[in-house]
């Protein structure tokens, strides 16, 4: 099978486009996946650089999210069939043909193609568990997205609108900012300047009741001074360089909370939630009422193309490789 493989640690120079030899048989609990689209996102610039939390050794296969069909079944498999079309979570995704546990499958929701499919899972689950668990949302809030044209940026705005909140999204460009109009946002911000007085305006002085932050460094900082009373901040990742120290004293004065969001720690503590969780993003759906924005579409064999997109800040919800 093809396979593209991260040889060194760097950034996307280190990918090769390689003949690699095929997956076994399925295992006990196993399906074989014939793979025609998966996602490409910031984990995985990040795991070929070598600084995330799952640090596998070069050679490897990037990607960990995927859909396709079907090819083969191993022992005490009954969900799935020969044919059937799925979207996956698994490590090694940017290849041809791979298998999956079948507990992280899942068909295809309806009306869904398979390049939705594939980059579906990981930024709505994401996105649900912050803002409806860690965040508690609930209709009438006010809620600061950052990094709102990306992925799991998006993602948070179509939840949080479904659910009834009022969203504030910040982007970077006139065309990110468009684009989170288009999702459903009621406000947009350029946070490159400085977004706390345009917050406060919006809001008649009092503040978001919640804060979606996967930049971090100076956004948190300013974040913290955009707080409600009771306000929940949540804190999914680094995407601006470096983690933040939360103040304390702010938290204080505004009865507000700090709270962690890693979706692999609900999968790995809270089985039962996450798939609970994954039921209730499926029928939403297959109803039609969240669907991914795809700004680019990219043969699995250019996937530094994909890579060096996501570097420069270029995509706008999500990136995918076919083929």
């Amino acid at each position: 099978m093809k396979a593209i493989v991260c040889e060194a640690f760097g950034g996307p120079e280190v990918l090769a486009w390689r003949d690699v030899p095929d997956p076994p048989p399925p295992g006990e609990g196993e399906i074989q996946i014939r793979i025609g689209a998966r996602g490409a996102q910031y984990v995985d610039v990040l795991m070929m650089a070598g600084t995330y939390q799952y640090r596998p050794d070069p050679p490897f296969i990037p990607g960990s999210e995927a859909a396709g069909e079907v090819v083969a079944v191993g022992p005490g498999i009954t969900q799935f069939k020969l044919g059937d079309l799925v979207m996956s979570s698994q490590r090694g995704a940017f290849c041809t043909l791979a298998n999956a546990k079948a507990t992280a499958c899942d068909l295809v929701p309806a009306g869904f193609s398979l390049e939705e499919a594939a980059v579906y899972r990981g930024a709505y689950h994401t996105s649900y568990h912050a803002l409806l668990q860690k965040g508690r949302m609930k209709a009438g809030d006010w809620v600061l997205i950052h990094g709102a044209a990306g992925g799991i940026g998006m993602a948070a705005i179509q939840i949080a609108k479904l659910y009834g909140a009022t969203v504030i999204a910040t982007a970077s460009t006139e065309e990110k900012r468009e684009a989170c109009l288009a999702e459903g946002a009621d406000h947009v911000i350029d946070y490159r300047g400085g977004f706390r007085d345009q917050v406060k305006a919006l809001t008649g002085g009092k503040g978001v009741d919640i804060v979606y932050d996967p930049i971090g460094a100076a956004v948190f900082d300013e974040s913290m001074r955009c707080l409600n009373w009771g306000a929940r901040i949540l804190i999914l990742g680094f995407l601006g360089g470096a983690p933040a120290l939360a103040k304390t004293n702010h938290l204080l004065i505004k009865g507000a909370e700090a709270v962690g969001v890693r979706i692999g720690g609900v999968t790995e503590f809270q089985p039962e939630l996450a798939a609970a969780n994954i039921k209730a993003l499926l029928a939403l759906a297959a109803e039609g009422k969240l669907r991914p924005r795809i700004s680019h579409r990219i043969p699995l064999e250019r996937a530094a193309d994909a890579i060096q997109a996501i570097i420069d800040r270029k995509v706008i919800g999500k990136a995918v490789l076919l083929g």
